[in-house]
């Protein structure tokens, strides 16, 4: 094994609960940066429909899930440029800060500006501001771990939990800013969420150490002008099918999944072929593919809590509490509820079994499955009609996806960390939320088939699909650990 793949950033001297402390600043910050996210998405899809008496934008509901899924696609598809930048130019630390700046400014433009103009700014800079903090904060804390590390994959449990806190208030405040004030007060209050996160991660940059600070791959000075042009060819290649009319506000979503499918084939390519991946970090690759297909499925039922879950919480969910009406948007905080109680539990369970627990394989395989039955668990309320589905029966059905979730998003992180080749570890990550990118982007689709007409149908079959691939995954979970090498 050459020296590349022996190199390892050392723990902290310094812990947190055993763990470095440079986990506190990035819980601090992806908590704020998700409730931002959340409490922005929370109410975004019922400003693209509601009507304009109700302060929306009166767009027909196919559309607006479309868009919604369409735009978290392209949150994932702009880690890439995210990693990218942190890899060759900037180092991961800076491009968490420079992204939760653009991230802001985004929210500023949902609050500020009027109409669709404002949604195409507003969420344009959040996609571009999300792609980068995301797959660099990630990869930046499992530089706090070694490969080896047993403490890895409870720290990414914990992490999981400051997502989780954030997507619990963000919409509890954002949907009732909606519901009482109006709409650009909700995203108003998600640019002061991300101004917060900003501020304690500026404050306690100190004890993230040199971890971070330099790109793993930098890129030669005699190579930025070729960047350069490549970035401004990229643009105008954008700007130019825009204006074609190709691309249109119905079919958003459609492109949005090809282009991420697309570009994933082409990251795999680069990740199997180039000279600075050695052998075994090229066998842990191979071993990443099926992993990424589950992902895929896993997060295209998942990301329905904002499209066609949003809707079925508008229209078939009782939400009188005591004779008041809770804002619909409110169903994106009853999953987080179950995480932050159980990521906790989970940490202690993984830490605590070490090389006993299942392998990631199959927590991927029984996470997708999880997910695949808390879908069929909608089954019993398909025979009714109109909000006549319990707030709290809901509640329930979403703690299996919180189990779903936990046996395979913070896993999912960690092991991409473990996986990833040294010269490539940020856009490794990048290639993890593509996994999700296609998945969200995929839920926008699979939402324009729903209709409170067709629920048996459409949880019946979208939830049958996924068990039987979790299934298959667990199956061939041996092969996938062999391929792995070393990494468990």
């Amino acid at each position: 094994m050459s020296e590349t793949v022996e190199r390892v950033e050392q723990p902290s001297e310094r812990s947190f609960f055993g763990h470095p402390i440079g986990l506190t600043n990035l819980f601090g910050v992806e908590l704020w940066e998700r409730f931002s996210y959340y409490g922005m998405v929370g109410i975004l899809l019922y400003y693209l429909y509601y009507t304009l008496e109700q302060g929306g934008l009166a767009l027909p509901v196919s559309t607006a899930t479309g868009i919604v899924g369409a735009y978290g696609g392209m949150v994932y598809l702009s880690t890439v440029l995210g990693g990218w930048l942190a890899d060759r130019l900037l180092g991961m630390e800076r491009m968490v800060f420079y992204g939760g700046f653009v991230v802001m400014l985004g929210h500023l433009a949902l609050a500020v500006l009027p109409g669709l103009a404002g949604v195409g700014a507003g969420l344009v800079l959040v996609a571009l501001g999300s792609g980068a903090l995301k797959a660099n904060a990630s990869s930046l804390l499992g530089t706090l771990y070694s490969k080896g590390d047993p403490r890895c994959d409870g720290g990414f449990t914990l992490f999981y939990l400051g997502i989780n806190l954030g997507a619990f208030l963000g919409p509890l405040l954002t949907g009732l800013l909606q519901s009482s004030l109006g709409f650009h007060y909700g995203f108003g209050a998600a640019a002061v969420g991300m101004a917060l996160g900003l501020a304690q991660y500026a404050v306690f940059r100190r004890n993230l150490g040199t971890h971070g600070k330099a790109p793993g791959n930098p890129l030669p000075r005699e190579a930025y002008t070729r960047a350069a042009l490549l970035g401004v060819v990229a643009v105008l290649a954008v700007v130019a099918v825009l204006s074609t009319g190709w691309v249109t506000l119905a079919n958003l979503k459609w492109v949005v999944t090809g282009v991420i499918a697309a570009a994933s084939i082409v990251y795999f390519v680069v990740l199997l072929t180039s000279r600075k991946v050695v052998a075994v970090e090229r066998s842990r690759v191979r071993a990443f593919i099926p992993l990424f297909i589950a992902n895929v499925a896993f997060w295209s039922l998942f990301q329905q809590m904002f499209t066609a879950l949003a809707v079925y919480s508008d229209k078939r969910m009782d939400w009188d509490i005591f004779g008041w009406g809770a804002p619909p948007a409110w169903i994106q905080s009853e999953e987080p509820v179950w995480v932050i109680l159980l990521s906790p539990v989970f940490a202690a369970i993984w830490t605590k079994l070490v090389t006993r627990a299942p392998s990631t394989p199959m927590k991927f395989g029984l996470g997708v499955t999880g997910m695949g039955v808390a879908f069929l668990l909608f089954l019993p309320f398909a025979a009714g009609t109109g909000k006549s589905t319990p707030a709290l029966a809901v509640f329930f059905i979403l703690g299996v996806f919180a189990v779903s979730e936990l046996m395979l998003s913070p896993i999912g992180l960690s092991v991409t960390t473990k996986l990833a080749p040294e010269a490539f570890r940020a856009q490794m990550m990048a290639l993890y939320f593509f996994s999700v990118g296609i998945g969200t982007s995929l839920a926008g689709v699979l939402a324009g088939f729903y209709s409170p007409e067709h629920e048996l149908a459409y949880f019946g079959i979208t939830g049958a699909v996924t068990i039987a691939i979790g299934l298959v995954m667990m199956t061939v979970s041996p092969w996938i650990r062999r391929q792995m090498e070393g990494v468990h």
